[in-house]
């Protein structure tokens, strides 16, 4: 059909192919032996074949020998393409463009696991290398592969998926053809595995040809998800779907025989650019000897026009029925497939996934919706599959507990004296019991004791998370920190309890004692300000009262300095008896005196708290000064802060092991010289169970070292860790947990908040730093005043004595005896002017002022 039309459009062409048929009988050796008949005996400038990949690989190295290209429509394994062979065109998509869109569809519903189910041939294990690439970038694991072989039995298909039904995981992708996919579908809904909760996804293998699942079988694939060839609607596939229509009746055209079309147009076009070039073979005839057996590949020849024709191929590029046909890398890209979801009535298309978008709801998308339309489940339901849940067995999940012999508020494994059957007790058995009741669905498991059979621990907890890696234990419950190098082994839900690792040290009363205490209150600095202060204001009360008050300018130099100073310092006791004749020196002294209650009230309060409180302080106040006295540091035993006091630099000689709290005491009573512990380094929970008892009499040192608490570990990506991890925040957020550690750590809140302090509390400058600078400030402003109202009065006393001299030297031009009498009365009303404004004055203008007056007078 496609050579039909071809011709019939372009009749001028030079070229015309001519079709050898040769019917492989759907067996590899029936298609090798076609291929070798075509090339040896009709002498073929091209294979459009083989019809399948197991039949492709003899046939591409045979094409590749002999240069003639094989252009196959129909081979999509990605695995041939580890053959390398140039002259291996594939005129389709490869498989693996397909496992991005199935990634995908994982990461929008959040699956973490996924099981693969795979025909057992070349066509089935080409996509797995591409599948598990593509399932990594999003987090998705593969646990295990389901292998189903071409010729296997009904029963043996069974046995393969009730193994699958034994596994947590509830995601399949089936990757395989229809003839064996109808069969294990039926048998998928026999068992029970096409109910509500399962997902099955499957690629084009069957996707693309559901025309071929009978009734039945689609019927019973209802709820499937599939990915889907997708062709754009184009005049082109409309013209040959007619024609398909015409002579085929109603058989479905799908996308094999488009790319056969397309195929077949690319070689007509091709041939026709190299027209020129000889379509002849090498015939290079071999000599050999009699005794040699000769084959029918001995003699093989090679094409003339295989080098020119595959390089005509690889350029060729034209609007064809299943899109643009341009080969990248000897075949075609894949940019958008179709997702299906099978229903009772067909299949429905819900999204499509593309290349540069992701799945989107629609083609015309501007970008990725990162979801699907509606979707019909398994067991007919339209709520989204978690993706996984318990097998269908009896068997229960094994919980690791450790076996502990002190510190059993956390975990206490005992057995019963007549059954011999373990249990177990504590806080975080009660908090993972807690969690299992509030899962959304039943979690069955039994509690395994971590021991010996003579009841011994059977290892510390680095080797008993090891065993939850081997797969001997399904978990483990219990005082386990997260770690790095454990979580290489494990997955952890998230943390329960307090983080840290803290060091943990005696404390000492060092209540202040000595002849010298009561210096103490006060730091050197503000001893030496205060000091200052009563000096500088005792320097002040001198400039004030030198011009406010005559007596004091006529005292001895030796009296006025004591009066001056002993004025100051009686200010500390508020006994300064004689008021002060300044109006300054008042204002100062008042702010002076309430500087003084202050700073005195605050050095009686500090002062009978070091001679009556109980100060409690650390023996040693800092991590460095245990390294540098080189004392014992105590760990628990089975504990990692062994392995960390290593690598901080403590010797391991130096390190004692406790298994209790009881154990910790006695080792820090003993101390270091009788081959006790002076510090003890252990996480918070357990020092909060330590101070819960003694702490009066220890104390937790800096600095704090980062840990991440403790946590419930599982199997590497298991699906029980996410909701977990969900319930753990639901009773850390709620009362639950504070209920749970009022239970098992009663008392422990107010010892753990009782701290004691690294230096003694003392009165420093920095306090008192604004009330010193009032003093200053206030003292400087009064200054300023005073100065002030002197130089106003000085300058009002040079006015009028200027005003009265002008006056007399008027009047004593005058010199008439019978006017004697009025000078002497001028005189004398002058004598009463400056008499008046003398008393207006202050006392401190100096008696000078007196001297025109008396010159005036002998005049």
């Amino acid at each position: 059909m496609s050579l039909s039309e071809f011709y019939k459009t372009n009749k001028d062409f030079k070229t015309r192919i001519v079709l050898h048929i040769r019917d492989s009988k759907q067996t590899v050796v029936g298609a090798a032996a076609s291929a070798l008949y075509l090339i040896k005996k009709k002498e073929v400038a091209a294979i459009l074949g083989p019809g399948n990949s197991m039949q492709a690989p003899f046939i591409i190295n045979l094409g590749n020998q002999s240069q003639v290209p094989i252009i196959s429509f129909s081979a999509t394994s990605p695995i041939l393409d580890s053959l390398r062979s140039p002259y291996f065109i594939r005129a389709a998509h490869d498989d693996s463009a397909q496992v991005q869109s199935i990634s995908a569809i994982l990461k929008s519903f959040r699956w973490r696991e996924a099981v693969p189910i795979y025909v057992d041939n070349e066509f089935g294990e080409g996509i797995l290398p591409y599948l598990v690439d593509a399932f990594q970038e999003n987090n998705v694991r593969i646990k295990y592969r389901c292998a189903i072989s071409l010729h296997s039995s009904n029963d043996q298909i069974e046995n393969e998926l009730l193994k699958l039904m034994t596994m947590p995981t509830r995601v399949f992708i089936v990757h395989m053809l229809p003839d064996l996919g109808s069969r294990l579908f039926t048998i998928a809904k026999k068992i029970g595995m096409m109910d509500k909760g399962y997902v099955w996804i499957v690629t084009n293998g069957i996707a693309d040809l559901m025309n071929l699942m009978g009734e039945s079988t689609v019927e019973a694939m209802q709820g499937v998800l599939g990915v889907k060839t997708y062709f754009s609607r184009s005049k082109e596939l409309a013209y040959l779907q007619t024609l398909w229509g015409k002579r085929f009746g109603g058989e479905e055209l799908n996308h094999f025989g488009c790319w056969a079309y397309d195929a077949a147009t690319a070689l007509a076009m091709s041939v026709e650019k190299i027209s020129e070039v000889n379509m002849t073979f090498n015939k290079t005839k071999k000599t050999m000897s009699r005794d040699d057996d000769e084959t029918d590949l001995d003699d093989l020849a090679t094409s003339l026009s295989g080098p020119k024709l595959l390089e005509a191929l690889s350029t060729v590029s034209f609007k064809g029925v299943s899109g643009r046909f341009k080969l990248k890398q000897g075949k075609l890209e894949a940019t958008t497939f179709e997702i299906i979801n099978i229903e009772e009535s067909g299949e429905r298309t819900v999204g499509f996934w593309k290349s540069d978008g992701g799945l989107v709801k629609r083609l015309n998308a501007s970008q990725s919706s990162s979801d699907l339309r509606p979707i019909i489940w398994p067991g007919d339901t339209i709520g989204v599959p978690k993706g996984w849940d318990h097998p269908i067995s009896p068997k229960k999940l094994r919980i690791a507990v450790p076996k502990k012999d002190g510190f059993n508020q956390f975990v206490k494994v005992t057995n019963d004296a007549n059954t011999n059957v373990p249990a177990t007790s504590g806080f975080c058995i009660e908090v993972f019991n807690t969690v299992i009741n509030q899962m959304p669905y039943d979690v069955p498991f039994d509690y395994v004791p971590f021991e010996t059979p003579d009841g011994k621990s059977d290892g510390n907890y680095d080797e008993m998370v090891y065993r939850v890696f081997l797969g001997e234990y399904d978990g483990a419950v219990g005082d386990i920190t997260i770690l790095a190098n454990r979580s290489a082994y494990v997955d952890f839900a998230l943390p329960y309890s307090e983080s840290g690792i803290v060091f943990v040290v005696p404390v000492k009363d060092e209540r202040e004692k000595g002849e010298w205490v009561f210096l103490k209150p006060l730091t050197k600095e503000l001893w030496l300000l205060t000091a200052f202060s009563f000096l500088y204001i005792g320097m002040m009360v001198w400039i004030f009262e030198y011009h406010a008050d005559e007596d004091f300018r006529t005292h001895k130099m030796s009296d006025k300095i004591s009066n001056v100073f002993y004025f100051s310092f009686s200010t500390l006791f508020f006994a300064h008896r004689k008021p002060s004749e300044s109006f300054f020196t008042r204002a100062l002294v008042v702010v002076w005196c309430f500087v003084l209650l202050i700073l005195t009230q605050s050095y009686t309060a500090t002062l009978t708290s070091m001679l009556t409180v109980q100060e409690l302080r650390p023996t040693v106040r800092h991590m460095d000064d245990l390294k540098k006295s080189g004392v014992n540091v105590g760990y628990q035993s089975g504990s990692f802060t062994f392995e960390r006091l290593k690598l901080m630099g403590y010797e391991e000689s130096r390190l004692k092991a406790y298994d209790s709290p009881q154990e910790m005491r006695e080792l820090f009573l003993n101390k270091s010289s009788d081959g006790g512990i002076d510090a003890a380094f252990d996480e918070v929970p357990y020092v909060k169970i330590f101070m819960a008892k003694y702490c009066s009499e220890y104390s937790i040192i800096e600095p704090t070292f980062k840990a991440d608490g403790f946590g419930f570990a599982f199997p590497l990506g298991s699906p029980l860790v996410p909701d977990i991890s969900r319930q753990i925040l639901n009773i850390t957020e709620g009362e639950t947990m504070k209920r749970l550690e009022d239970k098992w750590f009663y008392g422990d809140r107010h010892c753990l908040d009782s701290t004691t302090t690294d230096t003694p509390i003392q009165l420093d400058h920095h306090s008192f730093r604004a009330l010193f600078l009032m003093v200053f400030v206030v003292s400087v402003i009064l200054l300023l005043l005073m100065w002030g109202i002197k130089r106003y009065k000085e300058r009002r006393v040079e006015e009028i004595e200027l005003v009265a001299r002008d006056e007399v030297n008027e009047e004593g031009n005058v010199v008439d005896g019978d006017e004697a009498d009025d000078n002497e009365h001028h005189v004398v009303d002058v004598d009463t002017a400056l008499l008046r404004h003398k008393k207006l004055t202050s006392t401190s203008i100096p008696t000078r002022r007196a001297t025109p007056l008396l010159r005036l007078k002998s005049a």
